[in-house]
This record gives C-alpha cells, sequence and structure tokens, in this order.
C-alpha cells in the first residue's frame, strides 16, 4: 500500500500541473465544499497493478492526490496496489458488486467477458494515444463505452495512456512469421487471440509473474508496456531480443472503472473534481513516460538488449487476421457489434488526416535526427 509520501511524490510529479491547468474547477469545487457543506466520503480503489510500477500503478495516486486538493481532503479515495483487495482479474466484479467503489486497470483484460471491453482501452493496429484521447472524448467513444458497461453497473474514465508499447522480449529472433510457431508468449487481451492464430502460444500472467516465468523457461517470451516499466522488471536479463512496435497496443488507454450507482449519488461538485482529476492522472501518465522510456531505451541496450522489428510478414499477417477477428467479434458479441462500426469509422477518417500533416512532419523529422542533420 503506497504511503503519503509516496503519494505526495507522484503529486509533485504530475498531478499538481494537471490540476492547475484545470484550476477553474478545482476553485469551484472548494467554494461549493465550504458554501454547501458537501459530507465526506471516502472511497477504496483497486488498482490492476503493484505499485513498484510507479508510473503507471501512479496514475491511480495521481488522481486521488489531485481530488483530495481539489475537495480540501473531503473526497478521499484510498489506492490499494493489485491483490491487496482483490486479485487482479477480479477488479470489475468487486467495482460491480459494491466492494470497492473503484479501480484502475487495462479494458483488455477482461475480453473473457465480452472483447467489448478492449475497444476502450486498445486492440490490434487500433489508435494512436492522440487518436484515442480524440475517439473517447470527443468521436463519442466514451459514451458508447459508458452505454456498454452500464450492463456491469460501471462507468468508465480514461485514466492515463502508455503511447505506443514495444512487441516484447523474446530468447530467440523472430525473422519470419514462421518463427512464431509454438513461441510460448505472455500476452494479453485481443492480441492474445491474434498471435494464437499465427502460431504461437498465448499465456496470460500478471506482471509480477513474467520475470519467473521467463526464468523457468514456462515461456518463451513476453510483452508488457515499454523500456521504462521492462527495464525494472529485468526481462533483458532472460530474453535479449526486444521487438517493436507492439502492433496490438498502439496507445492503450488505462481506465478508472466506477461503480455507477455509487457514481450517480455523489454530489454535482463531486462528480466534477473527479472527472477532472482523472483527465489529470490521463495526461500526466503519457508524458511521465516519455520522459522516462526515452532514458530507459538507452541503458537498455548498453545493457544487451538487441533492438528488431517485427517482420514485415508478421505485421502483415497480424493486420488481416485482426481484422477478420473483429468482423467474427461483430457476429458474437451485440456490444462489439453496436460499437465497432463507430470506431472503426473514426479511425479510418481520422487516419486520412494524420496521413497529411503529422505523419509527414514526423517522418521528416525522425529521418534528418537518424541523418545526423
Amino acid at each position: 500500500m503506497e504511503n503519503s509520501i509516496g503519494r505526495r511524490r507522484f503529486l509533485s510529479g504530475g498531478a499538481v500541473a494537471g490540476a492547475a491547468a484545470l484550476g477553474a474547477t478545482a476553485v469551484s469545487v472548494a467554494k461549493q465544499a465550504q458554501a454547501d457543506e458537501l459530507p465526506e466520503i471516502k472511497w477504496h480503489l483497486t488498482s490492476g497493478f503493484p505499485n513498484n510500477l510507479d508510473t503507471i500503478y501512479g496514475g491511480a495516486v495521481v488522481m486521488a492526490d489531485a481530488l483530495r486538493a481539489m475537495t480540501g481532503g473531503k473526497f478521499d479515495i484510498q489506492v490499494f496496489q493489485a491483490g491487496e483487495l482483490v486479485p487482479g482479474g477480479q477488479a470489475l466484479d468487486a467495482v460491480k458488486d459494491g466492494t470497492v467503489e473503484i479501480a484502475h486497470t487495462c479494458g483488455y483484460y477482461f475480453v473473457g467477458k465480452d472483447p467489448a471491453f478492449a475497444l476502450g482501452s486498445a486492440i490490434p493496429f487500433g489508435l494512436n494515444s492522440r487518436l484515442q484521447n480524440a475517439w473517447l472524448y470527443h468521436g463519442g467513444g466514451n459514451e458508447a463505452y459508458d452505454d456498454f458497461l452500464s450492463a456491469y453497473n460501471l462507468t468508465g474514465r480514461p485514466g492515463g495512456n502508455t503511447g505506443v508499447q514495444m512487441g516484447g522480449w523474446f530468447r530467440k529472433e523472430i525473422k519470419s512469421l514462421a518463427d512464431l510457431k509454438g513461441v510460448k508468449m505472455r500476452i494479453a487481451g485481443v492480441a492474445g487471440e491474434v498471435m494464437s492464430r499465427l502460431g504461437a502460444v498465448s499465456v496470460v500472467l500478471p506482471g509480477g509473474e513474467i520475470y519467473p516465468a521467463l526464468e523457468r523457461g514456462t515461456i518463451d517470451a513476453a510483452e508488457w508496456v515499454g523500456p521504462y516499466d521492462d527495464e525494472k522488471l529485468g526481462f533483458y536479463q532472460i530474453a535479449p531480443y526486444y521487438y517493436y512496435p507492439a502492433y496490438w497496443e498502439g496507445g492503450l488507454t488505462i481506465h478508472f472503472y466506477i461503480n455507477k450507482d455509487k457514481y450517480a449519488a455523489l454530489p454535482d461538485a463531486y462528480k466534477a473534481a473527479l472527472d477532472t482529476a482523472c483527465k489529470a492522472a490521463n495526461i500526466n501518465m503519457q508524458a511521465l513516460y516519455d520522459v522516462k522510456n526515452k532514458d530507459a531505451i538507452r541503458s537498455l541496450v548498453g545493457k544487451g538488449a538487441q533492438l528488431r522489428p517485427l517482420p514485415r510478414d508478421v505485421m502483415d499477417a497480424a493486420y488481416k487476421t485482426a481484422f477478420e477477428l473483429y468482423d467474427e467479434y461483430s457476429t458474437k458479441s451485440p456490444a462489439w457489434g453496436k460499437m465497432y462500426p463507430g470506431w472503426k469509422k473514426f479511425r479510418q477518417e481520422a487516419m486520412e488526416w494524420f496521413r497529411v500533416a503529422e505523419y509527414t512532419y514526423d517522418s521528416y523529422n525522425y529521418a534528418a535526427q537518424a541523418a545526423g542533420k
């Protein structure tokens, strides 16, 4: 469990900046709290992550600290790491049933319930982080996802993004699609099904169990997030080949899943404060990852990690397989069938725009930098 010192550290690392950017909300809530004598409310949050993964776990701490600051401490959410209150795989059920009021975790962990859970977080060849935010906040995504979540007595708020992730650590080099055959890989969500159809054997493991499984040879490869977290977990010591990109996570959104009834019962001022704190956490997480990953990737290469792009035939086969799978989901999952067409239309139109300016700008800069200019 994170202590108050740890919380203050996360706050100073980014939540204050996020809350300040939305200062009008903080002032408004504080004034209303004084004027209306709003009640003291204490909630419990179960994270899907261990607290040693400070950036992804820290998203919940950033949110809770910002919320506490905006409400003068009257709305207090205590953050617990995965397994302290309930196992990570039971987080959504715990929120649904009211055992805890809120969870901070990845929707795609729960595709066993319905593949539509993944649409709010990340699916193979999906949206990058900017487009994820665009779709969720202003492209109808939040509304569509909340409509789906309501069947589980949940409401969701984006609570962090990792950016494009790395494609994982492999004991042996992958030179072509044929080399994936029989490879036992820790990989979660819809991506696990895609990899299985490409010949690999997908294995679902929580973050804390990946290193021991690699060490014992129970798995041959594993993906987690990116350089900063991966270095902390030590995968490079066992599986030296580090592939990119994670075609399955172009912009993973971690969500705050909130008990719908508990949220509805909040005073309007607290709803506004909670929504604002979630936005602060969402912005803060990727900014932290972008700073930390640039240093960690250099460190990993210095320790012997061998960077490799995923072979083109792997990417092509995965792309084809993924969109065939999405068509299957449309016939099997009513929720997916309802949400996916709007998501796909947004993806198509947004990518057309991004190719015009964003892609050409980035491509030129990267090529110039690589050429030493």
